[in-house]
């Protein structure tokens, strides 16, 4: 007798279970995609194909892709392929399809012609979640992230990557050159495949230094500088690591800071943060019906007009400000060591003298105002201060923006953990479900549509989470999707 358990006999007759139904357990998270799916709207957020055309081939409809795709990557299948071999093998697949399978064309083409209605789902998911009452705390945190676009960086050029190559095909050129001279004069005869071996290289790079001077004139008119040939809206970005980097798309989340939903998120290919923290704030605050929020990000957000504009929106930012002046380094008294006396609209120096208003300028569209003092000449700690004839300092006429700023990150010194463990937790999850590849189609338009479904099932499993399989189910009923 085995000692081992024993499965059935791959031919017998089998009459249970009786239904399909029976295989999907009660508590199934599929059941959550059903009833979620089944209370939308779909013409209204946008969906075509949501009223049956009067003529023709019938077609799906739209809640059965839909439900297809949130199930993929819930399960960290994207792919519209392998999606349609699950439709035809994976049983929960087939109760939530009703043994519908649909032909990866057919899947693939819901996903790029619906864009705007699956990122509209995504904010009914979140107006679901603040109808909920899970956004209690008006505080999130703001992050970005570079993800992999489907462009190799052999395949993106710059100005300078261009130069570069091109030295090195006409290097490679001539060292292939004096090899083909060299067998010329001494002509044995093994040498006449490796001559023609050697003239067809040539050929080869001569083949694509034309088609880097095509890439050339393009770059000209381009205001970017920059080409992608196999994405065009990717670009190439640098990332952590010294001297690395990749071609890419810039992802921006805001994370609520209780239950680490996602409430707004947005894709990019603007290598820099710089400019995205009043926008994904403000988004953050009507996705979360709050009047007033607190935003946390890190110092690559810090710009005095962004700052502005979430303060004029009753948003308050809480990030360091980065070190640009090499004062410090070099032993010298760094700006902070001036007081500024706002009664006066002076600036008191470390030696105690006043440096005063002098005149007003204009830099990058924003006014700035010069302070010094004619005690400069005369200072005993002057060379402590600058190597300069006087020590000059600048001020933004909205520089009491960023000293709020600066006295909420005192008060709160823990911010930059909270904002650590709230949204990079995210950025790591959503790479391990996508992979070594990440993104997977190609244009921005497509690509924003592509993370909505990752955002999607992310809070789809954060709320089942926090709720439980019943709890969610019974939301969804009494509030109505």
């Amino acid at each position: 007798m085995s000692r081992y358990i024993e499965g059935q006999d791959r031919q017998q007759v089998t009459l249970l279970p009786e239904c399909l139904d029976d295989f999907i357990a009660d508590d199934n998270p599929i059941r959550v995609v059903d009833a979620f799916v089944g209370e939308l709207n779909l013409a209204a957020l946008g969906f075509g194909g949501a009223t049956p055309a009067v003529t023709g081939r019938p077609s799906y409809h739209p809640a059965v892709l839909l439900k297809i795709y949130i199930y993929g990557y819930l399960n960290r299948v994207q792919s519209s392929r392998r999606l349609e071999r699950e439709c035809q093998r994976n049983v929960e697949l087939m109760w939530l399809t009703g043994r519908l399978s649909p032909d990866f064309k057919t899947i693939a083409d819901f996903r790029r012609d619906n864009g705007a209605g699956i990122r509209n789902v995504c904010r009914r998911f979140v107006v679901l979640c603040r109808e909920l009452k899970l956004f209690s705390q008006a505080l999130v945190a703001i992050d970005g992230s570079k993800f992999k676009a489907v462009n190799t960086r052999d395949r993106n050029f710059t100005t300078g990557k261009i130069d570069k190559r091109q030295q090195q095909i006409e290097e490679s050129i001539q060292r292939y050159l004096n090899a083909l001279e060299t067998a010329d004069r001494t002509q044995p005869a093994e040498l006449e495949a490796k001559t023609t071996r050697l003239q067809d290289k040539i050929a080869h790079l001569r083949q694509q230094m034309r088609v880097l001077e095509e890439v050339k004139g393009h770059l000209k008119n381009d205001p970017e500088g920059q080409i992608s040939l196999t994405d065009p809206d990717a670009r190439s970005m640098a990332t952590s690591g010294k001297g690395s980097g990749m071609v890419a798309y810039n992802v921006q989340v805001a994370v609520d800071a209780k239950h680490h939903l996602i409430v707004a998120h947005e894709v990019t290919n603007a290598g820099s943060d710089r400019a995205q923290l009043s926008p994904m704030a403000i988004a953050a605050r009507e996705a979360m019906g709050k009047k007033k929020l607190r935003a946390i990000a890190d110092r690559g957000y810090f710009s005095g007009p962004q700052i502005k504009a979430c303060a004029d929106a009753g948003i308050s930012a809480v990030l360091p400000k980065p070190t640009t002046s090499g004062a410090k380094a070099a032993g010298r008294f760094d700006r902070a060591d001036f007081i500024y006396i706002k009664e006066d609209d002076e600036y008191q120096c470390p030696a105690g003298q006043r440096a005063i208003y002098r005149f007003s300028g204009e830099e990058k569209g924003m006014v700035i105002r010069r302070y010094w003092s004619s005690a400069c000449t005369q200072c005993s700690m002057k060379s402590q201060c600058t190597p300069s004839k006087y020590r000059r300092i600048s001020r933004w006429e909205h520089d009491d923006v960023l000293e709020a700023v600066q006295r909420r990150l005192d008060r709160s010194p823990k911010s930059m953990t909270i904002r650590r463990r709230t949204v990079e937790h995210v950025f790591g999850t959503f790479k391990s479900w996508m992979g070594y590849t990440h993104f997977l189609t190609k244009r921005l338009a497509n690509v924003g549509t592509e993370m909505s479904l990752h955002v999607l099932a992310y809070n789809l499993r954060r709320v089942i989470a926090i709720l439980g399989f019943e709890g969610i189910i019974k939301a969804m009923r009494l509030v109505g999707v």
